[in-house]
């Protein structure tokens, strides 16, 4: 036992993606911010994967956040930058949600569905925004984005890629913390295989 009691939560295998495939030395620009994005996805599988239900939906005050709210607001994050910068649709389960009624939809809900409902929505969002990204490897940066700003400027792609390393760099933080109080673990990069 670990001296913790029957407050540590039941845990299963991660089956989340934790592998960091490493950019050649000689990687561009797209590359390179496409390689941070996906370095930080594996840091936060690394951080959320594995847990019950119980340990998604514990808050950790003072803040009402939940690692389980993190998966799925990350996923929301995700294709909504996706649509943001390409026009793509969001679609389920975005589309449904009231979101006037409940302005924190994809936190608050994610108390609601199992652990495997939110890794397999957070998985099929990494997986429809790495499709969406990948043309930028063909130089596409420059490319005005789908999105305006109310003062009518329109980024470029490579803002919005940007601003997604930057949405995973601020909950990767924070699921590092919650997740030393859920098990103790730590560390900053997942074990890679040898």
């Amino acid at each position: 036992m670990s001296g913790r009691g029957s407050s540590v939560p039941s845990m299963t295998e991660n089956t989340l993606d934790t592998r960091i495939e490493e950019p050649g030395q000689l990687a561009g620009e797209a590359e390179m911010l496409l390689f941070s994005v996906d370095r930080a996805r594996a840091q936060f599988a690394w951080k959320v994967g594995g847990l019950d239900a119980e340990a998604l939906r514990r808050p950790h005050p003072p803040s009402l956040m939940t690692l389980g709210g993190l998966v799925k607001h990350l996923a929301f994050v995700e294709d909504d930058v996706t649509s943001r910068a390409f026009g793509w649709p969001e679609g389920a389960p975005w589309d449904p949600a009231d979101w006037e009624a409940d302005p924190r939809w994809d936190w608050t809900s994610a108390a609601h569905d199992t652990p495997d409902e939110l890794y397999a929505t957070w998985e099929a969002a990494v997986a429809r925004s790495r499709a969406a990204w990948a043309p930028v490897l063909d130089g596409g940066l420059d490319a005005p984005s789908r999105l305006t700003f109310p003062d009518g400027f329109t980024p470029n792609v490579r803002r919005i890629l940007v601003d997604l390393a930057d949405e995973y760099a601020r909950h990767v933080g924070h699921a590092d913390l919650f997740r030393e109080a859920v098990d103790g673990l730590v560390g900053e990069d997942p074990p890679q295989p040898a």
